[in-house]
């Protein structure tokens, strides 16, 4: 069998293993197998297709994981009102502690709430953006 046949059959398995495990990194190693493949469709020795695979297939790994980092990721579930129905509701903050959270009552029970890095705490109503573990986030309302 030529060596162009074994880089489509490598790359076929690359793309269907990135189908049952959703990661987009095994989708940029496939295009390095078609890189391979074209390589050896057009005569370059075997060597010269696993350098040719291992560039393309390196770089657009890096590219992608550089491009991923760069964009800010999805909202937390956490922070989701469909998934928190506490997200969104208001709630009074009457003083906070020097460690930057605070003891309220919420739903007739006793919460401890935080504020979110880089505002300052001051007493008030606040809404709440984000459940963190047990801990209300809060943003200033």
């Amino acid at each position: 069998m030529a060596y162009s046949t074994w880089w489509w059959i490598m790359t076929g398995v690359l793309v269907a293993l990135e189908l049952l495990s959703g990661t987009f990194y095994l989708l940029m190693l496939s295009i390095g197998g078609v890189a391979g493949a074209l390589a050896a469709h057009l005569g370059a020795p075997l060597n010269a297709q696993i350098v040719a695979a291992a560039l393309v297939g390196g770089v657009a790994v890096v590219a992608c994981y550089l491009l991923r980092r760069r964009r800010p990721g999805d909202p937390s579930a956490r922070a989701e009102r469909s998934v928190n129905l506490d997200v969104g509701e208001i709630v009074q903050v009457d003083g906070w502690n020097p460690d930057g959270t605070a003891q309220i009552r919420y739903r007739g029970a006793a919460w401890t709430v935080m504020h979110r890095p880089g505002t300052a705490p001051r007493p008030g109503p606040h809404r709440v953006a984000e459940l963190v573990g047990s801990r209300l986030l809060v943003d200033p309302a």
